[in-house]
Formats: structure tokens, sequence, C-alpha cells
């Protein structure tokens, strides 16, 4: 477990990216995860699955979030270009439902999020 104010920019065990708080995911986590949980798909497919799972558009809130859910169940739908110039598809795993000790876990104490447009709180 960390302490929220502890992985803050600046901080010797800083993990977060954005200073004003706006970033709700741990980039570094989640990327070394999709490395670890996909040993065999290349860097261009992780990229494309990294930024499938942070950037999801759709019309609502909701829709939205059953989205992420999806790909966190199912994995997201990735294509690469082979050595030989030929298109592969592939499913990225998110998260390992057969090896949970293979997942990074972790639990953050006072994670702050500030939205776009209200300035976070000083305490």
């Amino acid at each position: 477990m960390l302490h929220g104010p502890d992985i803050g920019i600046g901080e010797p065990g800083a993990e977060r990216i954005d200073p004003n708080y706006r970033d709700v995911i741990l980039e570094g986590r989640l990327r070394q995860s999709l490395i670890k949980l996909n040993p065999d798909l290349p860097p261009e497919a992780l990229e494309d699955a990294y930024r499938k799972l942070t950037r999801v558009d759709a019309p609502s809130l909701i829709a939205r979030n059953r989205t992420v859910h999806r790909m966190l169940v199912d994995g997201v739908t990735v294509e690469y270009a082979r050595a030989d110039g030929s298109i592969a598809g592939a499913q990225a795993r998110m998260i390992d439902f057969d090896t949970p000790d293979n997942n990074d876990w972790l639990a953050v104490n006072q994670f702050t999020v500030a939205r776009a447009r209200e300035p976070r709180l000083q305490r």
C-alpha cells in the first residue's frame, strides 16, 4: 500500500506524471504490466493497447466505463506488422485471470484526482 502524496511529482517515489493531479492511471505501472502480461507482442502493439485503454471515446461516462470494463476482461484488440510485412492481430491482456500473482496489485491511500476545470484543494 502506498500513500497518495508519496507518489506525486517531485517526491522520491513519484509515479504520477501530472502536476495538476488529473492523471488517474499510473502510466509506468500500466506500461510495465502490458509488457509482462504480453511478452509475445511487439512494442507497437503494446503502445496501441495502452492508447486504446487510456483514450476511450464514448458518448457517456457509463458507455466509457463499460468499454474499459470489457477491455479489462477480454483484452484489447491490437494489430501490428510482422517482419515479413503482413499484418497480425492479437488480444493484449490487461489482467491475468489465470495467474493473479502476475498482476501488479496496488492500493493507494488518498489518491487525489482533480477535475480539469477545478483547482486542486491545498491541504
